[in-house]
């Protein structure tokens, strides 16, 4: 009898449910905001629970992130110690040689203002200008290696064409087997080296600097390190982050002296005598002979 009575109520609950009425919307409403608050207590232990979880996966991350916080202070006090080591090496070292620093090597600092490229033009735009004493040609770098060189100067701006414009030719040298090449811009993030004598002598992995051939860039201004595609041709990977452009730098590159007489590195050019040159000078007579000399005219 009780199955039976549950069984009706249930059923009478259903039909209850199921009409489409709108006082008995109301009563539906009604019962569902009586009912429903009283519950809080029952999904209580659930929530805490739920937060409980949250706040332990919480404190495991901040416990992984501390370590690896940690870790990344030991790695860079060790580089500061190193560092330092470094510089106070560097000052002997200058202060034992008498290192004169050329006051020339000094640059100045632009700001990106806008890409200014296409699919056939890789250039930027910078803040300096004329008015900062930018010229054209002078290498420009990103603080690790060589971005391009200045094309094109404004009274506020100035345009540099990058190394990986089809426009840019770059004499460059590999180390450590010092052969000298061109690097050339195809519109690559790897542009391709050309002109180079011996392949087989240079391996992926070499470093690349300027040749400062042509007097185009300084010389020994770091570039990238050769790279190898898949059709095994020699290319390089840049230094700069081409990807992050946002600071650069301008060296002042001044024209080296050129030396038009060759021959007086070797040895000083000797210079012809006179016949005036060949005659002997008159000998100065001494006083004795001075004296008999002068009793004999009187």
């Amino acid at each position: 009898m009780l199955v039976g009575l549950l069984v009706l109520s249930l059923f009478g609950l259903f039909l209850f449910w199921r009409i489409d009425s709108p006082r008995v919307e109301r009563y539906r409403a009604m019962v569902i905001d009586e009912v429903l608050p009283s519950f809080d207590w029952a999904m209580a232990p659930v929530t805490g629970l739920v937060n409980l979880v949250a706040d332990f996966q919480s404190y495991q991350r901040l416990a992984e992130q501390n370590a690896d916080l940690r870790r990344e202070l030991q790695q860079m006090k060790a580089w500061r110690e190193a560092a330092l080591q470094l510089e106070q090496e560097n000052a002997k070292l200058r202060d034992l040689n008498q290192v004169s620093l050329d006051p020339e090597l000094t640059w100045i600092t632009g700001v990106v203002l806008a890409d200014s490229g296409s699919p056939y033009r890789q250039s930027v735009l910078l803040n300096v200008g004329s008015r900062d004493g930018i010229l054209d040609g002078w290498p420009v770098m990103d603080g690790i290696g060589l971005v391009g060189r200045i094309s094109g100067v404004g009274r506020d701006t100035s345009r540099v064409i990058l190394l990986t414009d089809t426009s840019s030719r770059v004499p460059i040298t590999i180390q450590p087997s010092g052969h000298k090449a061109v690097l050339a811009g195809d519109n690559s993030a790897t542009p391709p080296i050309e002109f180079l004598e011996n392949d087989a002598a240079v391996r992926p992995g070499d470093r690349v600097v300027s040749s400062g051939d042509g007097g185009v860039f300084p010389a020994d201004i770091l570039i990238g390190q050769v790279a190898m595609d898949t059709e095994r041709r020699l290319r390089v990977r840049l230094a700069a982050d081409y990807e992050r452009l946002e600071f650069l730098r301008v060296m002042r590159s001044q024209p080296a002296e050129r030396i038009t007489d060759a021959g007086a590195l070797i040895a000083p050019v000797e210079v012809p005598r006179l016949p005036s040159d060949e005659i002997e000078p008159p000998t100065q007579m001494n006083e004795p002979e001075l004296a008999s000399t002068g009793a004999g005219g009187g």
